[in-house]
């Protein structure tokens, strides 16, 4: 099984319920809503898909197959991106 975990090249900040993000090794910032602020908190707290899905349908009225593509596709990018990397339960 596969865990999300936040890349460490990554400093993130909460600006008024919305989390800024610096990679520090391109110096490239990234601004997240609400709900991807949330999801990026929830990396920290639950990491792995279903997990997060899980903590999310409980707080946001949302189709759960919806919900599930969305985040899947949110954090893909994250991982596209370096700003989140997939390891190795263990």
């Amino acid at each position: 099984m596969q865990y999300e975990v936040v890349s460490d090249r990554v400093v993130a900040a909460e600006l008024d319920g919305e989390a800024v993000l610096l990679d520090v090794s391109s110096g490239l910032y990234y601004g997240l809503d609400e709900v991807g602020s949330r999801i990026w908190m929830l990396l920290n707290e639950a990491p792995g898909l279903e997990a997060i899905v899980s903590r999310l349908r409980d707080e946001y009225e949302a189709a759960p197959d919806d919900l599930q593509r969305d985040v899947a596709a949110f954090i893909d990018a994250l991982v596209a991106r370096g700003l989140v990397r997939v390891a190795q339960a263990g």
